[in-house]
């Protein structure tokens, strides 16, 4: 459970996140019609614009036989879902649609749809508004036993170059195939790190562990190419020109991840999701010197890595014992491993290396950097440069990130943290090397 102090509300999140999104830059998220346009010229995929309706002269004008395909009929300026019409395939008439509800629908059903979108309906504060079509995306096989009558989006929070927390929410038949967790849908927290599910709740407010009226777990679940969704999660973050965003994503099963929308004012529910707060994350990468997108997933992935996703088929009776000093094997180059002692500290928080050492190892390389931060010890403010470092203990592979310090006095030039020891008991007696 996230601690209270952790969490972030409504009116923090306004104060001190949204004032770095500039009114110019949000205009891309709130109007769709810009974000396909400034991800087409990024080249960052997503879905096909089919058509664009402006006025209610071209509603009844537009000739809508001449999609052959599912598509999605979504007002411009829409929010929360409201408005969006998901026609899966043509009927047995011409003229006619089956949606993903089941529902049939006709050309005239289309027109007055369209021209309650283009009066303002689904619009915010009932302003006029334009009507845009895109083409349905074909939901991804891993989730089709999962979602009811929709497919499943992917939303990741972004902010400072870095992805901060994810979830994917999964459509129901109380949500009518749309993933909206205001209207039911599933929503399940994702660990950053594996892009294995963690948590779940149902709309807004109630946990679960199961998929209701099934004993599935919604923990465990792998999400597809994961590395490539925060990739392009922060690409598009980027290009955007907005600091603090989120990123949703549809997966298809052909064309793989395709950016779906933005919100510049993302909401709050993904930390129910995560069971964990967004404050203590975003002070944690603000003020970071964030190069690029790989940078900052690499950055996500050493901060944020869920302890529940560690413990996905692994009990605590399990635990491997490990003493006060024990032989880690660090990778040196892309195969050669190399074998060290370290010496195990509950009394630290994280993992930290001596440079000399670190230089040795290569660590010191300027792609393996994370970032660099001041901090304070008994010999006064300095920066401390912090680096990836994945290494081997009982034979189980950890990644994870270690502050370079001097330690060329020391006995042990790499200590191993409790934030890396979560799949250990540690024995205090146990203090010879093996």
């Amino acid at each position: 459970m996230a601690k209270l102090k952790d969490i972030l509300g409504i009116n923090a999140r306004s104060a001190e996140y949204l004032r770095f999104n500039k009114n110019k830059n949000r205009r891309r998220a709130d109007e769709k019609l810009k974000t396909k346009k400034f991800l087409r010229k990024a080249k960052i995929p997503h879905p096909r614009l089919l058509g664009k309706i402006s006025t209610l002269r071209s509603a009844f004008k537009f000739d809508w036989t001449k999609l052959k395909e599912g598509f999605v009929v979504k007002p411009v300026a829409g929010f929360g879902g409201n408005g969006i019409l998901v026609v899966k395939r043509r009927a047995k008439y011409a003229g006619e649609w089956f949606l993903t509800s089941g529902e049939k629908v006709t050309v005239s059903d289309l027109r007055l749809h369209t021209s309650d979108i283009i009066e303002g309906r689904y619009s915010h504060n009932n302003l006029p508004d334009k009507v845009m079509i895109e083409e349905r995306v074909k939901i991804h096989p891993k989730f089709r036993k999962l979602a009811s009558g929709g497919t499943p989006d992917i939303r990741v929070l972004v902010f400072n170059k870095v992805p901060i927390m994810a979830m994917i929410r999964i459509p129901t038949a109380e949500s009518r195939g749309k993933a909206n967790l205001d209207q039911g849908a599933i929503g399940l927290g994702i660990d950053i790190a594996t892009g294995i599910t963690t948590f779940g709740v149902y709309g807004k407010t109630a946990r679960i562990k199961y998929f209701p009226g099934t004993d599935r777990k919604v923990n465990g679940i792998q999400i597809p190419y994961w590395e490539k969704i925060l990739k392009m999660a922060v690409e598009t973050q980027i290009a955007s020109g907005l600091e603090y965003l989120s990123v949703d994503m549809l997966i298809d099963q052909e064309k793989g991840p395709l950016v779906l929308e933005l919100n510049d004012q993302p909401g709050l529910s993904i930390q129910l999701a995560n069971m964990a707060g967004l404050r203590r994350r975003l002070e944690r990468v603000e003020g970071l010197e964030v190069e690029d997108a790989e940078k900052g997933v690499k950055i996500a992935k050493a901060l944020f890595a869920s302890k529940f996703a560690k413990r996905v088929g692994f009990s605590v009776g399990e635990k491997q014992v490990v003493g006060i000093f024990e032989k880690i094997k660090v990778r040196v180059g892309k195969r050669k491993k190399i074998e060290l002692q370290a010496k195990i500290d509950t009394g630290a928080k994280s993992t930290s290396i001596d440079k000399n050492l670190a230089k040795e190892l290569g660590l010191l390389k300027r792609e393996n950097i994370l970032w660099k931060k001041k901090v304070k010890s008994s010999l006064g403010s300095h920066f401390r440069t912090y680096v990836q470092f994945i290494f081997w203990l009982k034979g189980k592979r950890i990644a994870t990130y270690a502050g370079v310090t001097d330690r060329k006095d020391l006995r042990r030039r790499i200590i191993i943290g409790r934030r890396d020891l979560r799949d250990f008991l540690v024995d205090a007696n146990l203090v010879k090397l093996r």
